[in-house]
């Protein structure tokens, strides 16, 4: 047992990173720094925009403890505003929101272009729009001259349709058009075609996230069946025309005997657009693969809006600070001017013999084919990288700001890849119930900081759709924000915040149907900066050191690619990282950026794993393969089986020749499983089931108990948890997954250091905690409110004991009626005081005045302590519909927006005569189902979106109670 211990603290010590990252502070734990504190998505409404909106949105976000916002403009479900985009008039607001950020200390971070696609706008022609390569073909008889025109290709038709375009961009699309080149071929005798081929050849990526069957990765076989000699073209026989073409489409050409088909190549628009813009910034997507068209677009945005704003310090902390791509809705595109150079330069060979491969056809053969899309799909991905997202992070930080990209859903190239070149990595997920399931989006995204070494993981929180209308609030959403925390995330941005154009309406604008509403017009608004405290507090915590992990799942050499862990497990519909955890690693962060120091994979940021797992693919590239071979005589420990081949026609057919020539040194063999010592290194592999990328988790949990290597966290409650590392000290959150307290033991791989408690609820931090050392694991009892949460820091330093220790809390008395409640006359309400015999739902009052309010109401009562011993008290609220604040005899006491709906008065209570007063907030919806049979003169409410009925079901609300004193006696 104690050698058994020795050994794994090595080994915990051997696999701990070098970090610059000090202590928490408690001070920035207590009161976060602003650039702890969650973020919104603020979005201008198709010109509905003023000046005093601006500022009231910004003073409530700065007073509610928002840090900052992501900027963009779309034209979703409100009727066209009179401020035209990008005119002078707005261009003057936008500064005008630079200035107040500066002002208030708030972070502006701007789309990269209108609406939410990407970056274009009506200043984008054709030369300038995304491109793809497209043909037309004309099949002959020879023996003669042809001279004649060939059909002009037509763009391939544009994933959204047409249906909204303007006429400038249907006249671009129609008539933009290129000649690229002429290709003849004996015409074949049996028509076989590439699988996939629009996916493949990148005439279509369509949204992961909501199309059915939308691959992860596109399929590559091992070995492809042949075909009949007249069902494929011979590369040695393809004659080039395309100099024989004149400039009007005419084609001279003395024909050989027999029948020919020629191919018509040709540069066409993809009709990308910048959906959903305001109409006047409305148009196509500049092309993804030129610098010199994003530069077009950048003098027409961003640098028109430099110039309007004016020299801004460099670093900046406040104003306009980043810039951003939103999740990626352009689609693909295959071709650019020059894109032949640049594949033939990238790839080392000349790509005309393989044109006619993407119409479909088979040249050579089906596996040469397939490694040719291959190759362009790869030249693609760099031109994309480099010459678009990667060159708009040097225009950015040239002029001060940085990046963050959510890199999914559309996207042509690795979701990872395309990530790695942001600041700030983003993902996305959307309330539970209420829309899309992105959650593999927050795998990507923690996956590319940990692999990368960046400090922020941001996501755009809580997206939603029509059914959420309203329903939303802290209460039913913190269990989702302490998944996300324990994911990886630890900036929230919440999806959304509409910009409020005017002072005296509410709701108000939204986004029409989409979006938490999380607004200033909300009726609990008032009462939001506590949530946000203390999604601030752990958002400073989880932005600290690095992130702690056992297994390095590689990603296969592919693009596109969604990377997609193991079967996880499951609390309450959320996928939860497991006891070993994980992050998925690009290839070109393994070859680039890792190397074996004391047996674990290190890499460049910082990231440090003990097992590294390659997928399960038929192919790797040569370069790839000799890295992994190199790690494993370095002394990486490697799970994974061996590929067939290499995917590309780079170096071919030498590169297959080196393939296997490694298979053969590290594997040695074609056993289904086995395991090889190889230099310092070991390599192990077993069955996998069919179409799974990565072994199960049963699986790598056996080998790391054969490693003598416990889980990093266990425990037999429904806890979720993460595991983050500082110089001299450790910390995990944990957050109970239930609705119920919770009590159990948890296991902490780490011997050594003292753990104290950190309560990002109250702000209480380093208490003392009971533990035990057993087996290379601190064990303790971890006891959880329903939906709780709680870091357990472990350092050094010995903890803070209590003053006094408490018995169980016990109900004491309970306070009952009769209760004075004030509605707001304003909102509807009674104009004046009603009694409460005893706490009612609003939504059940024979008053329509308070059946149908919707906003805050206050209850006041008298009360006097019964006798009782000493300890701490506590008020209970029972059950709230949905927030409240408390104040006691005049102390403000702060919200409660969570079960228990429970307050601390111990410092402020008197024995007689206490004056409780409750203020509550309910929700929006029963006053617009009121107003939905009022006349619209009589109607209290005003909001653009209008999704209730007059027989709509009320919402339970107000104060439900039973209100009671809890007393946790002091123990002798």
């Amino acid at each position: 047992m104690k050698t058994r211990r020795r050994s794994f603290i090595i080994g915990v010590l051997f696999c701990i990173p070098f970090s610059l990252w000090a202590q928490p502070e408690e001070a920035d734990f207590r009161q976060p720094p602003a650039s702890a504190r969650p973020w919104v998505y603020w979005f201008w409404m198709d010109g509905n925009l003023s000046k005093e909106g601006i500022t009231a949105d910004f003073e409530a976000m700065a007073q509610a403890g928002i840090g900052g916002v992501l900027s963009m403009e779309v034209d979703v479900g409100v009727t066209r505003g009179p401020v035209k985009f990008m005119s002078a008039p707005w261009r003057a607001l936008f500064k005008h929101a630079v200035q107040e950020a500066e002002r208030l200390g708030l972070q502006i971070t701007l789309n990269s272009g209108p609406g939410w696609t990407g970056s274009g706008g009506p200043w984008i022609n054709g030369e300038h729009s995304m491109q793809h390569l497209v043909a037309s073909d004309t099949t002959i008889t020879g023996g003669r001259r042809f001279n004649a025109p060939l059909h002009q290709p037509k763009p391939y038709p544009p994933f959204f349709g047409d249906g909204d375009w303007t006429d400038e961009m249907k006249i671009i699309y129609r008539d933009y058009y290129q000649d690229v080149a002429v290709l003849a071929f004996p015409a074949l005798e049996e028509d076989h075609r590439i699988a996939d081929l629009k996916e493949k050849a990148l005439y279509v990526r369509a949204p992961y996230s909501s199309a059915p069957d939308v691959k992860a990765a596109l399929p590559l076989a091992a070995y492809y069946p042949s075909l009949p000699a007249g069902a494929t073209i011979d590369p040695q026989k393809i004659v080039d025309l395309t100099s024989r073409l004149s400039a009007d489409g005419q084609l001279d050409w003395q024909v050989p005997q027999g029948r020919w088909t020629i191919l018509r190549f040709g540069a066409t628009s993809t009709g990308a657009n910048t959906r959903p813009a305001p109409r006047p910034g409305f148009g196509l997507e500049c092309d993804k693969f030129s610098r010199s068209a994003f530069d077009v677009h950048w003098n027409a945005y961003m640098g028109l809006l430099l110039q309007e704003i004016g020299p801004r310090p460099q670093p900046r902390t406040t104003g306009w600070t980043m810039l951003h791509i939103d999740s990626w809705e352009m689609g693909s595109q295959n071709w650019t001017n020059g894109f032949r150079s640049e594949f033939h330069r990238r790839r080392g060979y000349d790509p005309l013999p393989y044109f006619p491969v993407v119409t479909g056809r088979i040249v050579g053969t089906t596996e040469l084919s397939e490694r040719f899309l291959w190759d362009l799909r790869q030249t693609a991905q760099e031109l994309l990288l480099e010459n678009h997202a990667g060159y708009l992070k040097e225009l950015a930080h040239k002029n001060g700001f940085s990046l963050s990209i959510e890199p999914y859903d559309m996207n042509p190239t690795a979701d990872l890849s395309l990530g790695a070149i942001a600041d700030v990595p983003m993902c996305e997920f959307w309330a539970r119930g209420y829309g899309f399931n992105t959650d593999y989006s927050c795998f990507e995204a923690t996956s590319i900081a940990h692999t990368n070494g960046r400090a922020i993981v941001a996501a755009e929180a809580f997206t939603s759709d029509h059914n959420e209308a309203w329903k939303l609030h802290p209460g039913v959403m913190k269990a989702q924000a302490d998944w996300a925390f324990c994911i990886g995330i630890n900036r929230l941005a919440f999806h959304r915040y509409a910009h409020q154009p005017w002072l005296d309406r509410a709701p108000g604008m939204t986004m029409g149907p989409y979006g938490v509403h999380w607004e200033r017009t909300q009726t609990w608004w008032p009462l939001i900066s506590g949530f946000h405290t203390y999604l601030a507090r752990c958002q400073y915590m989880l932005q600290q050191g690095v992130a702690v992990a056992d297994i390095c799942l590689l990603t296969p050499e592919a693009a596109p690619y969604v990377f997609r862990p193991m079967a996880l497990p499951q609390h309450g519909g959320l996928p939860d990282r497991p006891g070993y955890n994980f992050d998925g690693c690009a290839a070109d962060i393994l070859l680039n950026h890792s190397r074996i120091k004391e047996g674990c994979l290190q890499l460049d940021g910082g990231a440090s794993y003990r097992l590294l797992v390659l997928p399960q693919t038929t192919t790797m590239t040569p370069r790839l393969l000799h890295k992994i071979r190199t790690l494993i005589y370095d002394g990486a420990v490697v799970f994974g089986h061996p590929p067939k081949r290499s995917p590309s026609l780079t170096g071919y057919p030498e590169c297959d020749q080196q393939v296997l020539r490694l298979v053969k040194e590290l594997w040695g063999s074609e056993a289904t499983s086995g395991e090889r010592r190889l230099g310092k290194g070991r390599l192990i592999w077993s069955p996998l089931p069919a179409g799974e990328t990565y072994p199960d988790l049963p699986t790598l949990a056996s080998l790391f108990d054969q490693m003598n290597w416990p889980p990093d966290f266990s425990t037999d409650a429904a806890f979720r948890y993460t595991h983050r590392r500082l110089t001299g000290s450790e910390f995990y959150f944990l957050a109970n997954s239930e609705d119920r307290t919770t009590k159990a033991v948890c296991r902490f791989r780490l011997t050594g250091l003292r753990p104290g408690l950190w309560n990002p609820l109250t702000g209480t931090t380093n208490e003392a905690v009971a533990f035990s050392e057993k087996n290379g694991c601190t064990e303790i009892e971890v006891a959880l409110e329903p939906h709780g949460s709680i870091f357990i820091v472990f350092s050094k330093n010995a903890p803070r004991p209590l003053s006094a220790s408490f018995l169980e809390p016990q109900i004491v008395q309970p306070i009952a009626g009769p209760w004075q409640v004030t509605f707001d006359a304003r909102l509807g309400g009674p104009k004046h005081p009603i009694v409460f015999d005893v706490l009612q739902d609003w939504s059940t009052h024979e008053d329509q005045a308070i059946r149908y309010y919707s906003g805050m109401a206050t209850y006041s009562i008298r009360f006097d302590l019964p006798a009782m011993k000493r300890g701490r008290l506590w008020l209970d609220l029972g059950q709230v519909r949905e927030m409240a604040a408390v104040r006691l005899n005049g102390h403000e006491l702060g919200a409660v927006w969570k079960k228990p709906y429970r307050i601390e008065i111990s410092a402020v209570v008197q024995a007689i005569d206490n004056e409780l007063e409750i203020q509550v907030a309910n929700l929006w919806p029963n006053r617009l189902i009121g107003d939905a049979a009022l006349p619209a003169e009589k109607q209290i409410a005003w909001s653009t979106y209008k999704p209730f009925a007059a027989d709509t079901p009320l919402l339970p609300s107000g104060l439900l109670g039973p209100v009671t004193l809890w007393l946790a006696e002091e123990k002798p």
